[in-house]
């Protein structure tokens, strides 16, 4: 007989107070492994969050009968030990404490030696808690399995973005948990991360653990049993992996834009003409005795599209934290950027106030109450947030790139609660906003569905062909890199290769 782990039955979800399932009608037995597909801002996430009990649940039931049996036999004097401690959930963004027990980290710490001496590192985030109980997913083997072992002594906040996610999953998987939430996990993964997922999470349900992850409908890993396909806050259907068909997820996506506007909007801020972008002459990163960066020769003319690639941990955001002002050690090193040698008297807003920039961790760093027009709006004084009194003067022309983009309908609403979607292309309206000449975009495409992101490489090459922009593109997914970048620099452990 089925062991049912959670059964939600004629439920109401609510997310920020608004109605977002209703009627919903889901259940996971122990040994089913789910994967929740659909098209961004189908509600997967906020189901899956659900799950776990992060969202308000105001209507139908929830039963949890497993988890309510085993709470029983254990007998627990700890009168918080509930169905919650059974569960784990790994999301896209993690908001980490540092050694003073605060979680006022900025973006910029990371590449600040002295700053990020404050924040914990890999060994002492896995063992936070831990007591060392003689179960199957001990540190020392998730520290193995997951390729941590030589981070341990290495401080959280300086992760790429590939290695963040590894921890995650690892500490998760220590707190062993009955039913373990994966939102995204292949988000950020290099080509052989993800192809050690499926090899992972095959050791993770053998070991007895039950997994609901969302996906890709194109990349539903092996040790999937189930599949939910979900649209607009519904669940269309359940079903076997076996009987799901993904040609209902190759739809071609939508390719039209207003060429005038965007001329127009280029058009507002002509860009001045330099020599070179980028002028880099055997640059070296070291913290401590880690080399990160070993011998790096670039050069970046204006006009030029470049692909930047490399496994996670290769080097990548330290080589882009040099080009955007953020990392100090810029100064110790031969840089030269807009043809202007580095230290020579500029400042990092001289540099930021030309470059338009996107990338995975700038989310998690936007204060919470931020709406998309005032993110937008920040990327015109190069700060995460908006800290002054929104200005008329910008509004509209906030609001005609966002009718660009077709997201001026989400001008009022909070960034954190719109689709992944609308998110990115906010964030590429931030970048935009000031017509800088050089745009880096670092994994832009997370969290979009196929079509999305066709449409988002469509707009990419639109840009760059009504413009001189110089663009630097990082990406995972060969598939994802615009027709219009034709130069590529790899990096492999720090070195040009």
């Amino acid at each position: 007989m089925e062991e049912t782990l959670v059964q939600f039955s004629d439920v109401t979800i609510r997310n920020n107070g608004a109605v977002t399932f209703s009627g919903l009608n889901f259940t996971i037995h122990k040994g089913q492994h789910w994967a929740l597909v659909g098209k961004s801002g189908s509600g997967k996430s906020t189901l899956l969050e659900a799950l776990v009990g992060k969202k308000l649940i105001t209507g139908g039931t929830v039963s949890h009968p497993y988890f309510d049996a085993v709470i029983n036999q254990q007998n627990s004097p700890d009168p918080t030990f509930n169905w919650h401690r059974l569960v784990a959930l790994v999301s896209v963004t993690q908001q980490f404490k540092n050694r003073s027990n605060t979680t006022d980290l900025y973006y910029q710490q990371r590449f600040n030696s002295s700053d990020s001496d404050d924040a914990q590192t890999v060994g002492e985030y896995l063992s936070e808690g831990y007591n060392g109980p003689s179960i199957y997913w001990t540190v020392p083997k998730v520290t193995e399995r997951l390729n941590l072992s030589k981070l341990t002594d290495k401080e959280i906040i300086k992760l790429s973005n590939g290695e963040t996610r590894r921890l995650m999953f690892a500490k998760a998987l220590v707190k062993n948990p009955v039913l373990l939430l994966l939102d995204a996990p292949l988000v950020g993964l290099d080509t052989a991360s993800r192809t050690d997922f499926n090899l992972l999470l095959n050791e993770i349900t053998a070991s007895g653990i039950t997994v609901v992850i969302t996906t890709s409908g194109n990349e539903i890993p092996n040790g999937i049993t189930h599949v939910a396909v979900l649209e607009e806050c519904r669940i269309i259907s359940q079903l076997p992996l076996n009987d799901f068909k993904t040609d209902q997820f190759s739809a071609i996506a939508k390719k039209t834009i207003d060429i005038d506007l965007l001329k127009h909007l280029l058009s507002r801020q002509p860009q001045p003409h330099y020599n070179t972008i980028i002028t880099m002459k055997n640059v070296v990163i070291k913290y401590g005795d880690k080399t990160i960066l070993d011998n790096v020769n670039w050069q970046v003319k204006q006009g030029e599209r470049w692909a930047l690639s490399g496994h996670n941990g290769a080097g990548k955001s330290t080589l882009l934290s040099l080009v955007n002002g953020d990392n100090p050690q810029a100064y110790a090193n031969s840089i030269i950027l807009f043809d202007k040698q580095r230290g020579s008297g500029e400042s990092i807003w001289d540099i930021k106030k030309k470059i338009g920039f996107v990338s995975p961790e700038l989310f998690q760093y936007f204060p919470a109450g931020s709406s998309c027009l005032e993110v937008i709006e920040s990327g015109i004084y190069d700060t995460l947030g908006l800290f002054r009194a929104p200005s008329a003067k910008n509004r509209d022309l906030i609001l005609q790139w966002m009718q660009l983009l077709e997201i001026e309908a989400y001008n009022a609403k909070l960034f954190k609660s719109v689709p992944d979607s609308v998110q990115r292309l906010c964030l590429l309206a931030r970048a935009l906003i000031k017509n800088p000449p050089l745009l880096i975009f670092d994994e832009p495409c997370q969290g979009m569905d196929t079509s999305q992101r066709e449409y988002f490489k469509f707009l990419v090459d639109k840009i760059c062909k009504h413009s001189n922009v110089t663009l630097i593109y990082v990406s995972h997914y060969v598939e994802d890199i615009p027709a219009s970048v034709t130069k590529f620099l790899k990096l492999e452990a720090g070195k040009v290769v």
